[in-house]
């Protein structure tokens, strides 16, 4: 990566619900990170987005007669609303239902050893996973970046 580079992310958020004070606090203040480092020259790629996968997502899409896909669509919009209102500088928004998603979460865990973790996984659904690292007991996780981050190994 370039010395002028800079990356920053905020949480994926879950769209169980619609924004909060929260995550519009996190968001503002990679905003602000943003902001100062192009402001020192830096080529910023700030990232944002949402997590569409997941039981309280499932729970909520029931509770208002939606499928998860539906509840995401309609909350997303909250979301990007409230970051055009608040004048967020993001340079992409990601959301994990997005074949770009899952696409490099995939690739992602193909390059995963197989000797060291074995997989599981219905990515078609984007759910849940078996993850069994050598000599452990398995362990169910949530598929998403995040978990692709802590799972990788060295």
């Amino acid at each position: 990566m370039a010395e002028n580079n800079y990356y920053v992310t905020t949480p994926i958020y879950y769209v169980n619900d619609v924004p909060h004070i929260g995550h519009a606090y996190t968001t503002l203040a990679c905003d602000v990170i943003a902001r100062y480092k192009r402001a020192r020259g830096y080529n910023v790629a700030f990232l944002t987005g949402t997590d569409e996968h997941g039981q309280k997502v499932e729970t909520a899409a029931k509770a208002n007669g939606e499928t998860p896909l539906e509840l995401a669509d309609r909350v997303v919009k909250r979301f990007q609303a409230l970051w055009d209102k608040l004048n967020i500088s993001n340079t992409d928004f990601i959301r994990t239902t997005q074949e770009r998603h899952k696409h490099t979460v995939q690739e992602q865990f193909k390059s995963l050893r197989p000797r060291e973790i074995s997989i599981s996984a219905n990515m078609k659904t984007g759910t849940v996973l078996r993850v069994k690292p050598s000599g452990l007991k398995p362990r169910w996780l949530m598929a998403t970046v995040q978990t692709v981050a802590v799972l990788q190994p060295s």
